[in-house]
């Protein structure tokens, strides 16, 4: 296919996708309340006309699929939001989608529902210039609760719906970068018990925050001498909440529970990140627990699973990501960094639980992400549509080489 003339038709729908991104971007769409959005964004696949099938999955996800070939490709977007946090912080409306020199700004631009206009028209695309489609079927993604719990709702249609791609390509935002892993995490609480007492009494009690104190600096401690590995960098820790029980404000507290944000670079394990916290010099009684995630999805369905979130790297002679990298040279004529995300992304079961292949490639910045200045530039945007309509026909000239690479 004529990487020229995809590029131009990705250029002629630049109007219909900005506003068509505007138009989500303007839908509030927290984990668990999607529904709006996902029934906006199925209207304007109906419209488009070009998928073979277009449903929507019990747990609420949104699915597109065009092509008869036997190699599934997948692209992924999850469509929920964080929250806006004090909207005076933002300089744009978060709900407004306000494009300016270029720019679509507001909450979820880059993270991500940036990616969806480019994968919906790509479709588009593929039935206009009537690209090949028997050599392989591409699965659009649209998934939800990934901010609550990344990697569930495509745990749940490989593992529940039984649709398993061949390859997988994570829309989260890349810079038009090809990604190619990143960093694990675990979840974990870490609970002290104390006595309470009248505060005016105090030393007739156990003060389950000052317990909470000593187990505080150890794991402060701890993030300064955890593995390291050249390409994932540095495991980390943080303690990112504290609660505690007290019978009122003049009284000892009973007890205290922080919550613990583990993430984990290559060779560590949830094994060994929950022994470190066990073993750490002040814990005494203090009990370490895994979280659990337990939600309702906004179709009803109850997402349930471990708060565990595998580390994975792609090898950067993989076919799949040398030929993510083949689309965006044709694309746009320069050769894309290979590189991985800093945070975690629904790659954690496609490629983590479940072992697919799987790369990162969308517009968008990281950095700005659940910042009050998220945007994404309108030109990545016609650039992604371009090379997520190309990736299809590449990845299946190159099904040999994935196969040797599998």
């Amino acid at each position: 296919m004529n990487h020229s003339a995809i590029l131009k038709q990705s250029k002629k729908y630049e109007k219909q996708m900005v506003a068509f991104l505007r138009e989500i971007v303007a839908i509030p769409s927290e984990s668990g309340q999607e529904r709006r959005v996902i029934e906006r964004i199925r209207r304007e696949m109906n419209k488009l006309r070009c998928f073979d099938r277009v449903w929507t999955d019990p747990m609420g996800n949104l699915l597109a699929r065009i092509g008869q070939g036997p190699r599934l490709i997948a692209i992924d977007a999850h469509v929920d939001t964080v929250g806006v946090g004090d909207p005076s912080e933002w300089k744009h409306d978060p709900y407004k989608g306000k494009v300016a020199k270029g720019v679509v700004y507001g909450r979820g631009a880059g993270d991500q529902k940036g990616a969806v206009p480019a994968m919906v028209y790509a479709g588009k695309i593929i039935k206009d210039l009537k690209m090949r489609t028997n050599d392989w079927s591409l699965l659009l993604t649209c998934t939800v609760m990934e901010e609550d719990c990344d990697g569930h709702c495509l745990l749940h249609l490989i593992g529940q719906e039984g649709l398993r791609p061949d390859v997988v390509i994570i829309g989260e935002p890349t810079d038009l970068a090809v990604y190619r892993g990143h960093r694990g995490r675990v979840e974990a609480t870490i609970t002290t018990h104390g006595v309470s007492a009248h505060a005016a009494h105090a030393e007739q009690g156990v003060n389950a925050l000052y317990k909470m104190a000593r187990i505080l600096s150890d794991v402060e401690e701890l993030n300064t001498r955890l593995a390291h590995d050249e390409f994932l960098g540095t495991g980390s820790v943080v303690a990112s909440f504290i609660e505690c029980t007290t019978p009122s404000l003049n009284a000892v507290p009973d007890s205290a529970k922080i919550y613990i944000d583990r993430r984990l670079t290559a060779g560590e394990t949830i094994e060994i990140a929950l022994q470190e916290l066990r073993a750490l010099p002040n814990i005494g009684d203090a009990e370490v627990e895994l979280l659990r995630y337990d939600e309702t999805s906004w179709r009803g369905y109850r997402a349930q699973q471990d708060k565990y979130f595998p580390t994975w790297v792609l090898p950067q002679d993989h076919a799949l990501v040398q030929g993510t990298v083949a689309a965006v040279e044709a694309v746009t004529g320069s050769t894309p960094r290979i590189w991985r995300w800093g945070f975690s992304t629904n790659g954690v079961a496609s490629m983590g639980r479940f072992g697919i292949p799987t790369v990162g490639f969308a517009p968008g910045l990281e950095e700005l992400a659940h910042s009050t200045q998220e945007w994404v530039a309108v030109d990545d945007l016609v650039s992604a549509t371009a090379v997520y309509s190309l990736l299809p026909e590449i990845l299946a000239a190159r099904a040999d080489d994935l196969k040797r690479s599998d």
